[in-house]
This record gives structure tokens, sequence and C-alpha cells, in this order.
């Protein structure tokens, strides 16, 4: 019998039922049968379910002779499951990286539930993955397993059948089953929460709820959309049979109301003509299950009138009323801003012929805030050349995270352009804006990014995965503006005077955001842990992935959640996405921490101990601070082939090197993270990667540029250098883990 039953009906979904099945079988929790339901598919969905079948044991191929719909279709599949729970997933969806292992763990946890509710994200056809927006109800804190009156916000959740694993005998001890028709999944997710005894729920995305550009059943203009008034009467029919159910008639009426609306008001499901025949339907099932219930938003108020006395001509008026509205206050908009545009344009052009001042421009990440290089030079300027007043362009949402001191400019305000205008100094480690014109007596910084890896400038013009239509015209363009560019090492010199060719001068003395990770103290570090509540004696990791230019959302290929169980209490993982994205990487839950809105990746460097990254620059910096590095390179091939790189990262690691989610793991709980031989490649990589970064990078680019120096302070060499030591290097050499020991010595060599 296997753990899970995972039942997939298709119809007319030959092009996506691929990656649907792949995404199922390639689970890291194979204990699973996979039973598809070929739904007399007219295309080639058969065929290519008899492929998975015939190659892996554990499809189950199921051919209806014809067509009876998604609700029968899938009640097929219930009839041949046999597995301990069932997960029903839509054929052109896919599971996420080891979901059904986070599912099976949950279930463990919380005592084999009836129900697990879990997550989902809705991923466009244009790339963009957002997550479900009633994810809040998902919270793992408090009791668990529960029922559904001690935690009715569940009913807010989308009602669909695929969110949620069910205990099998549960299922037929109550017979539940799919009704015909559209909108099957209403009469069959209502009762099953009511009824369900225990319910759990588990904070993780499952699945990619694929939103398509066309051909979706339920964006599909038909009469069929009439079937939500049967399905509503099947659920309060099942409210009738048991009168113990009855407390959840205000809460069903309400959703009800709210679904038909939905359907009414979408311009793409109702066939011309037959929303006023709708809406009579409607007033009789208000009429007919109306239920007192609490006060309600204005909006819902309105739409229950408008329902409850069938005033179609009324919601016709009102629907076209908001939609002139809209585009009334859109007209509008556009002719402001055009208005706003020529007047900044033309200030922009006076505040160019008024002399240059004596002050500083700073950007960082396009106005994501003070930090970075930029930051770290602003900081210095400051200190060395207090006559130069500093600004700090940051979008409204960033000024919190700006230090006292610069003052804050909001990008295209007339004050950003006049200080663009008119500041001698434009620092910068992105590009300023296209509509720049640098003046004579100007000095452009660009103070990059890091070290690369991957391929960056003219290099991308090969890459089209990586480079996405850039416009590398303009990218030279910048360049030529460019008066210095900052280096850390010889690497990064030879690589950027080649793929940014321009007249520039190259300042090779080391990255200034690197220099806090020499002037740090110990009691620096313990502030910087307490405030991000690290318990004292633990081992805090860092994981910072990068951005993946083969993917339009991001990558998640860890189980954060189940690393940290795996390796025990000692452990704590602060996670951080790529600021390219703008979701979170994990969710703050337990000891994962989510850190991706820090305003200071320096900081979060100084209050770990390790740190995981895959390809990320990162790691370039943490090496300054001489603590271990593991690599998790689970898609090298696929990222070298997307983006390039400048050496294989695998032949010559800052430490250890992981392939997957298990060795990573086994790394952490034999301690080879900070083995000898860890400590070994860190130093050569150290030795080839971090020659100036000495604490003094900033001040020796402020004393040159700014100041006019000549004689500027010596590297220190690398080996006299003493950065902060972390948290746990005082800790016992004995691996810090839950994790029961290899019987065996472990071999080193099989993480490098």
């Amino acid at each position: 019998m296997p753990r899970f039953s995972v039942i997939v009906p298709a119809y007319q979904v030959q092009a996506y039922l691929h990656e649907c099945l792949e995404s199922v079988l390639s689970q890291s929790c194979p204990d699973l049968e996979l039973i598809v339901v070929d739904d007399c598919s007219p295309d080639a969905c058969g065929a290519i379910i008899d492929e998975f079948a015939a190659r892996d044991a554990r499809v189950q191929p199921v051919h209806l002779p014809e067509n009876v719909g998604l609700g029968p279709a899938r009640n097929a599949g219930v009839a041949r499951a046999s597995g301990d729970y069932l997960l029903f997933l839509d054929s052109d969806d896919t599971l996420t990286p080891d979901a059904l292992r986070s599912i099976a763990d949950r279930l463990k946890e919380t005592g084999e539930p009836d129900v697990l509710v879990f997550d989902y994200a809705r991923t466009h056809w244009t790339g963009e993955a957002v997550r479900n927006q009633a994810a809040l109800q998902l919270s793992e804190e408090g009791p668990a397993p529960f029922r559904l009156e001690d935690r009715p916000g569940l009913l807010k959740l989308l009602m669909v059948a695929w969110n949620k694993a069910y205990r099998r005998e549960f299922l037929e001890e109550k017979g539940f089953a799919f009704p015909p028709g559209y909108y099957e999944d209403t009469p069959w997710t209502y009762p099953v929460l009511m009824t369900a005894e225990s319910i759990a729920t588990l904070d993780r995305v499952c699945v990619h709820y694929r939103q398509r550009r066309m051909g979706s059943i339920l964006r599909t203009t038909s009469e069929r959309h009439f079937d939500v008034f049967d399905q509503y009467d099947r659920v309060f029919a099942y409210l009738d049979e048991r009168p113990e159910l009855n407390r959840w008639r205000p809460a069903l009426f309400r959703r009800m109301i709210n679904h038909l609306a939905i359907v009414y008001s979408r311009p793409d499901r109702l066939p011309r003509g037959s929303r006023a025949d709708f809406l009579r339907r409607a007033r009789a099932h208000h009429r007919r299950y109306r239920t007192p219930c609490p006060s309600a938003p204005l909006r819902a108020r309105v739409h229950h009138t408008l329902i409850r006395f069938g005033l179609h001509r009324t919601y016709r008026t009102l629907h076209l009323t908001a939609a002139l509205h809209r585009a009334a206050a859109r007209t509008s908009g556009m002719l402001l801003r055009g208005l706003r545009t020529a007047a900044l344009r033309v200030h922009y052009g006076v505040q160019r012929r008024l002399p240059v001042r004596d002050r500083a421009v700073f950007a960082a990440y396009d106005g994501r805030g003070h930090g970075c290089n930029p930051g770290a030079l602003e900081s210095t300027i400051r200190d060395l050349a207090p006559h130069i007043r500093t600004a700090w362009i940051a979008r409204p949402e960033h000024h919190h995270a700006s230090p006292p001191g610069p003052r804050c400019l909001v990008p295209g305000s007339a004050a950003y352009w006049t200080a663009l205008a008119r500041s001698r100094y434009l620092v910068s480690n992105t590009d300023f804006d296209d509509r720049l014109v640098k003046r004579r007596g100007q000095v452009l910084i660009q103070t990059g990014q890091g070290t690369p890896l991957g391929h960056i400038g003219l290099d991308l013009q090969e890459r089209p995965a990586a480079a996405r239509g850039r416009d590398f015209g303009r990218l030279l363009k910048g360049v030529d503006q460019w008066d210095y560019v900052l280096s850390a090492n010889r690497h990064t010199t030879l690589t950027q005077e080649r793929v940014h060719p321009g007249r520039y001068t190259t300042l090779e003395y080391g990255y200034p955001r690197n220099d806090v990770f020499r002037t740090a103290t110990e009691a620096d570090v313990a502030r910087l842990r307490a405030s991000l509540g690290i318990p004292e004696g633990t081992v805090a990791i860092l994981y910072a992935p990068t951005h993946r230019d083969y993917r339009r959302s991001q990558h998640r290929t860890l189980d954060l959640q189940r690393i940290v169980r795996r390796l025990g209490p000692r452990f704590i993982v602060l996670a951080r996405a790529h600021h390219a994205y703008g979701a979170p990487l994990a969710t703050t839950r337990g000891r994962v921490v989510d850190v991706s809105d820090h305003p200071s990746v320096e900081s979060l460097c100084l209050a770990s101990d390790a740190l995981v990254t895959d390809y990320s620059s990162l790691m370039f910096d943490y090496a300054n601070l001489d603590r271990p590095i593991v690599i998790h390179a689970d898609d090298w091939e696929a990222y070298e082939a997307a983006r390039g790189t400048y050496f294989d990262l695998r032949a010559s690691p800052p430490g250890a090197l992981a392939r997957g989610e298990d060795e990573l793991i086994d790394i952490f709980a034999t301690g080879h993270w900070r083995g000898s031989r860890s400590t070994q490649l860190r130093a050569a990589f150290r030795e080839r990667f971090c020659a100036y970064d000495d604490g003094r990078a900033a001040e020796r680019v402020v004393r040159r540029v700014v100041l006019g120096e000549s004689e500027l302070p010596p590297v220190v060499p690398l080996d006299e250098r003493r950065p902060v030591p972390s948290a746990a290097a005082s800790l016992t050499r004995e691996p810090l883990t839950t994790v029961p020991r290899p019987a065996g010595p472990p071999n080193v060599t099989d993480h490098l």
C-alpha cells in the first residue's frame, strides 16, 4: 500500500501533461502511485499516459470510454486508489519539488489527520508566480490537528480539491464523491471540511496553479456556468441531512452569494443575453437559502442587495459606471504623467546649466535603499570628506533603511534630477537613469555588485536566456560615462575590462562593502545575533541562493524546514532571497527565519556561522570572514548552459560541495562543513579572490578620487588579517546534530 495516491484527470492538456506527471514522479518521496485518468481526450493525452506507464510501474493509466467531465473522472481515479492519502492534481498544474516529503512529514507530526490543507502559488503564463494571498490561514502555530470550528478562516481559501491531502479511509467511510458539471469542487470541499474530525495545515507551497492564457474551462464562455446553482443545491442538501452542521449555514450562504456574483460579473463566463436569466436564478437561490449574516463589507452588501432583488439593470449600470470611472482615471493619469515628465525635463535642462557643486549622490540596486558598495563609500565620504554633502536615491518604501546623514531622494522627483545635474560625484552599483547627461566636472564611480562567477556585460550577447533582450548599445553608452570602476581582485579586473570596454580607470582596491568584516567586533556579532533572535549556542546558517536566468520564478530546491528538523535544535537557517525576486524565499517559522527584507546582507554574514549558497557572488565576500562555506550545486549544468561561467566552481569550491539536499544535510551532520579539507579549500579560494579586502577599501577609494591623494594605505597581507570570529567558533568541534552518525568513517571527498 503506497503512502500517496495522486489522481490526475486529463482532457485536452497534451502540452502540459508531461510537466505535470514529471513533477509527481520526480518527488523525493517515491512512495506513491500516480493514477492518470484519460477522460476520452481527443488529443495525445492517452498516448502520453501510456508512455509514462510503460517506463514507471507507479503509473496506473485509466482510459474512460467516453468523456464524463472532471468530477466523474476523479471518481474513476478514487475507485482505483490504494494509498493512505489521496491527492488530486489538475493536469496542467505541477507539484513543487519535495512537496510530498513535506506533506508526509506534516502528516506524521500531526497524527494522521483526516485532511491536510497546504498552500499553492498561481504561476502566470508571463512567468510571474504569486503565492495565495490567504496563506495566513495556513499557519502551523497552535494545536494540531483541529476541527473546522477551531479555525473557520479556512473557508476563506480557494475551495478546490487539489490543495489538500485526504485520508482515504475517511473518504470511503463518509462516501464522498464528486458530482458532474462545472464547479464540482464546491459540493466536495465544503462537506469534507465540515465533516472532518481532524484537520491540519502545512504552510508551504506544494502546487503551482497554472494560469493559462487561454483554454481554461472556467474562462470559457458557456451555459455550463449555470451548473453552479446545482452545486450549491447539493451543498445545502448535505446540510439538511445533517442538522448538527447548521451552524455553517451563514458562512456558506455568504460564500454562495459571493461566488454567484463572481460568475455573473466576469465577462468571459456567461453567454451573451443570459445574464438576466442567471441573475433571476441567483435571486431564487438567495430566497431559498437566505440566512441572517453578521455585518459584511460594503462591496459584499451591494452584491447581496443586487442579487436579493434581481436588479439586473442596476447591476449593469453600476458595472458600466465603474468601468467608465476607471477609464477616466487612466486617461487623466496619463495626461498628468505626461505633463509632469515634460516639466521635469525642462527642470533638468535648467539645472544642468548651473554650476556643479561639491556633493555626492549614491544609488544601489535601482533604488532599493542604502547598502552595498555605494553605502560603504557614502559613510566613508562623510567621515573623511565632511565638506561633501551626500544624498541617497531610494524609493520611499526603503527610506527607513537609510542612516541619518544623507538626504533621501525619490527617483524621478525634481530633487532627484537636481542632484543628478549638479552633484560632482555620482556613485552606483547599477547604471543611472538613461536620460542622465554627464557634465564636465562630474565623476561617475561604478562600484559593481560583486566578483563575477556567471557571465556579465558583453559576454551575455551569446546567452539569450540571461540577456533577456538586454540593449547592449545602451549598456555601452552607460560604460562610456564611467570614470572609475572598483574591483576586489585580479579576476574581476580582467573580466570587467573585457566585457565592459571603456576609457575608465579600474581601482583594484577591494570592495568597500567588505570593510565591515575587518572592523566589526565580537560585541557587534553578538548584538546582531540578538537582533535576529538567534539563541546562544546555536549554529546559524545563512542560505542565500542566486537568481536563475532559465527560470522566471524563484528557484526553491531545498526544503529548509526538513533540513532543520534533520539537523536538530542546535541549527537555525537564515533564508535570504535574491533581490531580483519580490517574494520571500521561505516563511519565518520555527528555526527557519526569512531575512529577505533585512537591509544589510553584510550584517547577516556577520551574524551567521556558515554560508550555504549555490552560485551567488556573496561567496566571494563571505570568504573574507574565513568562515565555512558550503556550495549547493544541484543544477550546475543548467545554470552554466543558461548563464555561462568564468570557471568551474565544482573544481575549486570555497568549501564542501553538495549536489542534493540529503548530501547537504550529511555535510553538516558529519561536521564536514568545517573540517580540515573545507578549511584548505577556503584558504585557496581566499588567496585567489580576497587579496585586497583588508578593511580599508573605501578609504583608499575616497582618498584617491575625492581627496586626490596618491599615497594610499597599503594593503594588509592576507595572512596578517584577523577577521572577527563567528559565534560558533568557540563551540566544540564535534558534529552539532541529532541525526545519527554514519556507521563507518566519513569519506570527505564524497562532498568535495
